[in-house]
This record gives C-alpha cells, sequence and structure tokens, in this order.
C-alpha cells in the first residue's frame, strides 16, 4: 500500500488470534473469495488493525465480529515483520465450548491438535475436503513448534 501523501510504502498490520483449548487450536477456513487474503485456507480468526486501533483493540472487534467471543485479558505471544505486513499474533485459552461460537465469517472451523498441522493441510468437518494452512496459521505452527524444542532441550 502506498501512502498517497508521502509516496512510499506501508505496511498493513495485523492481530491474530491463537485460541487454544484442551492442546487443540480453534482454526478458521477462510472463504473462497477471490481478492481476500488466503481464500480457502485453514487460518487464525483475527484480520487487520483499522486506523487507531491497537491489536488488542482490533483483536477484541475482530474475534466479536467473525465468532461473537468476547475476551478479556489476552498476551502477544509474538510479532512478526515481513516488510508488507506485520502481524501481532496472541495466544489465548478459548473459555467457552465450541457449539457456543457462531461462525459469521468463513466456511468451517474446528479445534484441532497443532501436531497433526505439520502435513500443511486439514481437514474441513464441513466440507469433507482437506484444505491447506494458510501463510499466517503456517508461521504460529512453526513458532510453536521453536517452542516445543527448546522446552526440550
Amino acid at each position: 500500500m502506498i501512502a498517497p501523501s508521502q509516496g512510499r510504502f506501508m505496511s498493513v498490520e495485523v492481530a491474530l488470534a491463537v485460541l487454544h483449548q484442551g492442546g487443540h487450536w480453534l482454526l478458521q477456513l477462510r472463504d473462497d473469495v477471490p481478492g481476500i487474503v488466503a481464500p480457502g485456507c485453514w487460518g487464525l480468526f483475527g484480520g487487520h488493525l483499522d486506523p487507531g486501533e491497537t491489536p488488542k483493540q482490533a483483536l477484541r472487534r475482530e474475534l466479536w465480529e467473525e465468532i461473537r467471543l468476547r475476551i478479556a485479558e489476552m498476551d502477544l505471544w509474538y510479532r512478526s515483520d515481513q516488510g508488507d505486513r506485520v502481524r501481532h499474533v496472541f495466544r489465548l485459552e478459548l473459555d467457552v465450548p465450541l457449539h457456543q461460537l457462531q461462525l459469521l465469517e468463513g466456511q468451517d472451523l474446528c479445534l484441532v491438535r497443532p501436531e497433526l498441522l505439520r502435513s500443511g493441510a486439514c481437514l474441513s468437518p464441513k466440507l469433507g475436503e482437506l484444505r491447506p494452512l494458510a501463510p499466517s496459521l503456517q508461521e504460529a505452527l512453526d513458532h510453536y513448534e521453536e517452542e516445543v524444542k527448546g522446552t526440550i532441550r
């Protein structure tokens, strides 16, 4: 994205949630819509920061808009900067049963053990199809695996 007044490149910032419950991660199967980031891929809930929003404010808004989940406290797990995109990734306990969530954005959701995502794909219970992981989810999985390796040493 170019800042019109400055003629320079601006990065897009997103806030994403690794919502975990009983050793499983909550995933969102993104819509099959051309023009969106990672269409038809499994990703994390969250989205872009609106002007003036902090990452925490954006994540609270996105979780409400996408699955009607209200959260109070959250801690930043990691931040990554790819130049054109900055990801603020939070790790949060999902403290409500899956059936209480309302999927308002995306095609499907499911709870999956992160170890089962190593293949790079996940089965959609609703569609009965294997779908690939979005780059942001793959990055979170890589970060998780590095963290696990660090605790084993």
